[in-house]
C-alpha cells in the first residue's frame, strides 16, 4: 500500500482585544490559550526530521502577539517574541496566508476582501521574514469560487476547502475526491484546492488516539492506488483537547507525539507539507466548490447559518455593505482630489474600523457579539461625518 501523507492544519485566531479582555476577566482561560500557542513549537522541536504542521494565524492575533505592551503583560506566561521566532522554523511549520480580521470572506462586501488579504500579508511578511505564502486558509473555511482570481492575484498556489462542498467535474471516485489535490477554475483563473476530510477533522478537534486514527485512515484510503493526501483541519486553541495543560491528555501528547514516533519508525502515516506533496505528485482532475464554510457545533456550513442565520445577523451584514460603500466612495473621491496626509489618515481610521467590524466572531455567537460590529461601524460613520464637516469648514465643500 502507498505511503499515506497527512497534512495537519491548525487555525489560530483571536479577535481584536479579546486576549487582553480575558487576561483581566478570565485569567486562567487566557493562560490556557497562551499555553496552547506555546506548546505548538515545543511539541515539534524533538521531531524536526519528521514533524510537518501547517498554521494559520489571523492578523488580529499576530497584531496582539507583536504588541510590546501585551508582550510585557504576559511575560512569564508566554514569551511572545520567542514564540514568533520559533514559528519561523520552516522545517516543521508552514504558515498559511489568511485574512487580517478573520472575516467570512463570501459574506463581506467584495470591495473589502483584498484589503484584508493585503494587510495580513504585510504583517506576516514582517513577522515571519518571508515574501510569499503558498497556501491560503479562508477564515471559517468560508469559500466561494469567485475568490479564485483574488487569491491568484495575491500569489497563492492553493486553498483549503471543506469536503462537504466539493463536486467533481472530472469523473473520479469518492476517495479520489477526498485524498487528491484538484484544480478549480473561475473565469480564466485556476487554483489548486486541497480537500479537508470533515469526519477526521471533527475527531481531531474533539479528541482521538493514534491507534484509532491509523485504523480509520487506513480503511478510508485502502482503495487508493496512489499516495493519498489526507488533510485534517481544526482550531488549534479551542476546546479542552487543545487547551488541556496535562500534556499526556491533550492533542500533542495524547495523539500527535505517537503519530510522530510511528512515522519515524516507518509507520503507515507520514506527516507532509502540502507544497511538497504538490511538487512530487501534482494534481488530479477538476472540481467545483459550492459556496459554504466548515461545520460548527450547530450548523453544517452550507448556508453560513452560524454567521447569517438570524434577522439581526442579516441586518448587520446589510449595514456592513452600506458603510463599506460610504467608506470606499469617500476614499475614491479623496484620491481624485489628491487630499493631504492628514485627511488620508482620517479616512484610513474609518477604513480599519470597517474591516474590524467584519470579524467573523462578531457574528458567530448568534446575536451576542453583533453589537461589537455595530460599535466599529458607528465609529467608522462618525469618522466620516467628522471628516466631511472638517472639509466643509476648510474649503467650503458641502461634503459627500
Amino acid at each position: 500500500m502507498p505511503v499515506i501523507h497527512h497534512a495537519l492544519v491548525l487555525s489560530l485566531h483571536q479577535p481584536h482585544g479579546n486576549l487582553k479582555h480575558l487576561l483581566a476577566e478570565k485569567p486562567w482561560e487566557a493562560r490556557e490559550i497562551l499555553y496552547a500557542y506555546d506548546r505548538i513549537p515545543r511539541s515539534l522541536w524533538a521531531y524536526e526530521d519528521i514533524a510537518r504542521v501547517h498554521l494559520s494565524l489571523s492578523g488580529s492575533l499576530l497584531e496582539t502577539l507583536a504588541n510590546p505592551d501585551f508582550q510585557s503583560n504576559v511575560y512569564g506566561v508566554l514569551d511572545c517574541g520567542a514564540l514568533l521566532w520559533h514559528l519561523q522554523n520552516r522545517n516543521i511549520i508552514d504558515i498559511f496566508g489568511t485574512a487580517y480580521y478573520h472575516p467570512v470572506l463570501p459574506l463581506i462586501p467584495e470591495a473589502d476582501r483584498e484589503e484584508h488579504l493585503i494587510r495580513w500579508q504585510g504583517i506576516a511578511r514582517h513577522l515571519f521574514w518571508r515574501e510569499s505564502f503558498e497556501g491560503f486558509w479562508p477564515p471559517e473555511m468560508g469559500f466561494a469560487m469567485e475568490l479564485i482570481p483574488l487569491l491568484k492575484r495575491l500569489g497563492y498556489r492553493y486553498v483549503i476547502v471543506d469536503s462537504e462542498h466539493v463536486q467533481p467535474v472530472t469523473v473520479m471516485s469518492q476517495h479520489e475526491v477526498l485524498y487528491r489535490p484538484h484544480i478549480a477554475r473561475h473565469g480564466n483563473e485556476e487554483i489548486v484546492v486541497i480537500v479537508r476530510d470533515r469526519g477526521l477533522s471533527d475527531a481531531q478537534a474533539s479528541g482521538m488516539d493514534y491507534d484509532w486514527f491509523v485504523k480509520e485512515v487506513t480503511q478510508r484510503t485502502e482503495d487508493c492506488d496512489y499516495p493519498p493526501l489526507v488533510t485534517t483541519c481544526s482550531d488549534g486553541e479551542n476546546g479542552p483537547w487543545f487547551r488541556n495543560t496535562n500534556n499526556e491528555e491533550n492533542f500533542w501528547g495524547g495523539f500527535y507525539r505517537d503519530l510522530l514516533e510511528a512515522a519515524r519508525a516507518d509507520g503507515a502515516i507520514r506527516p507532509s507539507f502540502i507544497k511538497d506533496y504538490l511538487d512530487t505528485y501534482g494534481t488530479y482532475g477538476e472540481v467545483t466548490v459550492k459556496t459554504g464554510a466548515w461545520n460548527t457545533e450547530w450548523h453544517d456550513g452550507k448556508d453560513f447559518g452560524q454567521w447569517a442565520g438570524s434577522p439581526v445577523q442579516k441586518e448587520s451584514l446589510q449595514r456592513l455593505g452600506v458603510v463599506s460603500k460610504a467608506v470606499h466612495d469617500a476614499m475614491l473621491e479623496a484620491g481624485d482630489r489628491e487630499l493631504g496626509g492628514q485627511e488620508q489618515a482620517v479616512l484610513e481610521e474609518a477604513h480599519w474600523r470597517l474591516l474590524r467590524a467584519e470579524t467573523s466572531c462578531n457574528f458567530y455567537w448568534g446575536e451576542d457579539w453583533v453589537h461589537r460590529a455595530h460599535q466599529d461601524l458607528d465609529d467608522a460613520e462618525g469618522t466620516l461625518r467628522r471628516f466631511r464637516a472638517k472639509k466643509y469648514l476648510i474649503d467650503g465643500d458641502p461634503g459627500w
